[in-house]
Order: C-alpha cells, then sequence, then structure tokens
C-alpha cells in the first residue's frame, strides 16, 4: 500500500514539472533574432555616430559617464544592433522588439501619444487605453544617447519576459525619437540591464524588480550570441541561471569596478605577440550587449588597423608632429622625462595641472561647448599624445629611432576614419594576427575571422574591421567597450549578486 502512494506521488510529481513553464525553475530563456548586416545599414550607423560626434565636439566623446541623468557612450545609436528580441507590456500583453542592453537601465518604447516624430509611424506603440494593469505617472524623462535623445514619460505597467511577468513596472513612452537609428533601425525600443545608478529619473530597473519579486532563483543572466551566419537561431538571453550548452570550460570572473555599466578592469592588451603597452597597468572596460563593435583608444585601434592593413584617414597632423618632433620626443623618453609631460614641455599640449586634479569628462564636455572655436588647436596635442604611447611600444621592441620613425609615420596613414569602422581586404583575412585582450590575469583572443564583420556575397561582399576608435579622457579612461564582437566569441555572465563578470569560450 505505501509504495503505491509513493508511486503515484512521484507520478504526480514528475507530470507537475512537466506541465510547469521553463521559467519555475528559476530559469527564463529568451530566444534572441540576429539581423545580417548590410552595407547600407553600416554606412547609416557610421553617419549616426558622425551626428552625434558633431554635436558634442570631437574630443568630448563621452558626457559625465557616471551620471544617471548624462548621455551614455555615443557609440550606443543602435543602428547596427544586431541581436533583438521580444517581450510584452500590460495586459493582455502588447509585444515589442528590443534591444537587451548591459549599457544603460531604462526600458523604452514608442507611446501612442508620439504624433510628431517620424519614427514612432515605423514602430509599434504602447496604448494605455488597452491594458488594464496600466497605472499613470506621467513624469517627463528624457534619455540622451551620442546620436540623439529619446523623450517622453513615465508610465507603469506588466511587462512579460518569456514566461515571466514583472508587476508594476515603471518605463518610459517615448513621444520623441530624434535620431536617424530609431527610424531606421529594426527594434522598437531598449530594454537596460544596467545598475540602477545609470537609470534616467532613477526608476528601479526590470532586472532589479525579477529580483525583488522572486522570479528567478539566482541573481545571474547570461548571454550566448551566436556567431555563425548560416544558423537560424541568432542567439540566447538566460535569465537566473546559464545553459551548459552554450560554452565550454569554466567561466573567469573579474570583479566589477564601477557600478553603473558593467564595468570590470582589463590588462595588457596585444596585437599577435606583441603588447601595446598601453593598459599594463590596467584598463577600464564595460561589457555591453547594446554594441555591435569593439571600441578603445585611438593610438591602439589605428595600431590594429595598421596590422590589418585596415584603410582609415590620412592625419595631415599626426605627420606633421611625426616629421617635426618625431626624433624630439624620441630623445626626450630615452632621457628619462615622463611620458605624460613629454607634449606639455613640447608645448604641444597646453595643460593647467592645478586644474587637472579635478578635471574629469563632465569639464571637458564643458570646455569644448565653451571654445568650440579652439578645437582644432587639440590635434596637434592628441597627435603628440599617440606618438609618445607608439614611441614606447617601438623601445620595448628595442626598435632603432630611423625604424621607429619611419613606423610612426605609416601609423599616421592608418588612424581610424571620423565615420567610424575601416575597411579591409576580404582575400588578406587568413594572414591577419589574433587580437587578445588580458581578463583576470588570462588571455581571451580574438581571431581574424572574429573581429571582421562581412556583409554581402561573392564580389559585393565588404569586409569591416570589428574595432572602433574611442577616447575617454583620465580619470576614468583608457576605457574599452566590450561589444558583441567580443560577446560572440566568449559566453558572458552577468553575476548582478557576487558583482562579476564571466567568460567562458562560446560553444
Amino acid at each position: 500500500m505505501g509504495n503505491k502512494i509513493l508511486l503515484k506521488a512521484f507520478c504526480l510529481w514528475a507530470l507537475t514539472c512537466f506541465l510547469l513553464p521553463a521559467s519555475s525553475n528559476g530559469l527564463v530563456r529568451i530566444g534572441l533574432k540576429k539581423r545580417h548586416l548590410d552595407l547600407q545599414t553600416i554606412k547609416d550607423a557610421r553617419i549616426a555616430r558622425q551626428e552625434g560626434k558633431a554635436g558634442v565636439g570631437a574630443s568630448s566623446r563621452v558626457h559625465d559617464l557616471g551620471s544617471s541623468d548624462g548621455d551614455i557612450i555615443p557609440l550606443k545609436n543602435y543602428l547596427d544592433a544586431q541581436y533583438l528580441g521580444e517581450i510584452g507590456i500590460g495586459s493582455p500583453p502588447q509585444n515589442f522588439t528590443v534591444v537587451f542592453d548591459t549599457g544603460s537601465s531604462n526600458l523604452w518604447v514608442p507611446s501612442s501619444k508620439c504624433y510628431f516624430s517620424i519614427a514612432c509611424y515605423f514602430h509599434s506603440k504602447y496604448k494605455s487605453s488597452r491594458s488594464s494593469t496600466y497605472t499613470k505617472n506621467g513624469n517627463f524623462c528624457e534619455i540622451h544617447y551620442g546620436s540623439g535623445s529619446v523623450s517622453g514619460f513615465f508610465s507603469q505597467d506588466n511587462v512579460q519576459v518569456g514566461d515571466l511577468v514583472v508587476k508594476d513596472q515603471v518605463f518610459v513612452e517615448a513621444t520623441k525619437e530624434g535620431s536617424l537609428s530609431f527610424i531606421l533601425g529594426k527594434f522598437d525600443g531598449i530594454l537596460g540591464l544596467g545598475f540602477q545608478e545609470i537609470s534616467v529619473g532613477n526608476v528601479v530597473p526590470l532586472w532589479y524588480n525579477m529580483i525583488q519579486q522572486d522570479l528567478v532563483d539566482d541573481e545571474v543572466f547570461s548571454f550566448w550570441l551566436n556567431r555563425n551566419p548560416e544558423a537560424k537561431e541568432g542567439g540566447e538571453l538566460v535569465f537566473g541561471g546559464v545553459d551548459p550548452k552554450h560554452f565550454k570550460g569554466k567561466h573567469t570572473y573579474v570583479p566589477v569596478t564601477q557600478k553603473g555599466y558593467w564595468q570590470i578592469n582589463m590588462g595588457d592588451f596585444l596585437i599577435g605577440k606583441h603588447s601595446t603597452g598601453l593598459c599594463e597597468g590596467g584598463c577600464a572596460a564595460i561589457v555591453d550587449s547594446g554594441t555591435s563593435l569593439l571600441a578603445g583608444p585611438t593610438p591602439i585601434i589605428t595600431e590594429i588597423n595598421h596590422a590589418i592593413g585596415a584603410e582609415g584617414l590620412v592625419s595631415a597632423e599626426c605627420k606633421e608632429v611625426v616629421s617635426h618632433y618625431g626624433d624630439l620626443i624620441w630623445e626626450l623618453i630615452i632621457s628619462g622625462v615622463q611620458p605624460s609631460k613629454v607634449c606639455t614641455q613640447l608645448g604641444l599640449c597646453i595643460f593647467n595641472e592645478a586644474k587637472s586634479a579635478r578635471t574629469g569628462i563632465e569639464s571637458v564636455v564643458e570646455k569644448e561647448n565653451k571654445e568650440k572655436s579652439s578645437a582644432g588647436n587639440d590635434l596637434p596635442c592628441t597627435a603628440c599624445q599617440m606618438l609618445v604611447i607608439w614611441v614606447q611600444n617601438q623601445l620595448r621592441e628595442k626598435a632603432t629611432k630611423e625604424t621607429a620613425i619611419n613606423y610612426l609615420d605609416k601609423l599616421c596613414e592608418s588612424l581610424p576614419s571620423p565615420m567610424g569602422q575601416s575597411s579591409i581586404d576580404c582575400n588578406s583575412i587568413s594572414t591577419m594576427p589574433n587580437i587578445t585582450f588580458t581578463i583576470g590575469d588570462k588571455p581571451f583572443s580574438l581571431t581574424p575571422e572574429q573581429y571582421i564583420l562581412k556583409t554581402g556575397e561573392g564580389i559585393a561582399q565588404v569586409c569591416i574591421s570589428g574595432f572602433m576608435a574611442l577616447d575617454v579622457p583620465p580619470p576614468r579612461g583608457p576605457l574599452w567597450i566590450l561589444g558583441d564582437v567580443f560577446m560572440g566569441a566568449y559566453h558572458t555572465i552577468f553575476d548582478y549578486g557576487n558583482l562579476e563578470v564571466g567568460f567562458a569560450e562560446a560553444a
């Protein structure tokens, strides 16, 4: 008799487990769709980036990076966002295609009250009158991006993500979308997965509410981005855990160094087997699912472009500084002058040391806005600072001065285009070097096949460097952005409970 009861109990348990949705075990799987980039999309993304940079000044590419109400990374125009997923807002749910973005923290979708923005007419719009769980908020808000802004008002409603329903989530009904990115983008809105520290309006992010409402067992979410161009499955975002089928070996974990973005510390950066030296003492890096590319300091991106044969913009200013000051820069460095002082001693950088102790990203922007007419005067200084870094690298390689100066002159020809990416010869991919990031004292390499973006087929195929220049001044910089190019090669775990990020080879 007892055995029969146990058997029935077991069968009932098994049937219950079978019938329950996948979210009941604390894991929520969101299938991601991957759209293929075409050449026109890449060109449009470049234009959007250029418009954004023109709006804030060439040297002020990041504004108030630590503020919840400041601009975020200018690269985030989303036009070339590749990985998209679906959510539902309201009861019954109204469906939207969104970018799941670890580089921002707000959720926004177009509003039915968006009358005067062209972008709203190309995308799904939220209608509060059709939801029985809608709660009015009405407070105005504006989210600034590098290439435009989104403004509207806060509302509150239930949000369905996979099989889960997050109750009473505050989000933005966008009534104005001022960017080419939002007109041409294949998504309706953005779902931010960053920290509350950068949430506009200090709104509690959706991920926080998932945890607070006990919808997930573990305070982690993970990304697997499928880089196979032939695969139908674009990738998967898992809330509450990981899928072991998506990675090989064990994850290497590194702590989050500053809450806001998922920011970590990165060590030395290698081109082939050669150190660039820039990050030997550590560089900040943001792990950002909302950025398609890899972004880093102009001197290093230029060296990468040179190593892979990418065609950039020939910089007359750079060549002029090499011609007039190359020998002096070399001599000053080998004589023991601190590299950070070289350009000041040469008179190419006017630097107020008393002010420098309190100068941050915000003051750089303020200066740029006040002194736009003098922006051209920064070019020799910028070129000199790049040359100092390159000379240091050449000294490590034990190059002669003549060899080094010739190399510097060639590097000037590989400076990244102001429009963004640099094109390369598709036939030369097999001869390009691996690019290696040092994270948690371990090497994470990208092969040319992983860091080169391809669009088109046959004779119409175009190959684009997956690296883009981004210059963030100290104390917050130098700064790297590890976008989808990196996350496609390495399965990524965002561990909110332990404030760390983990990487393992993607399967």
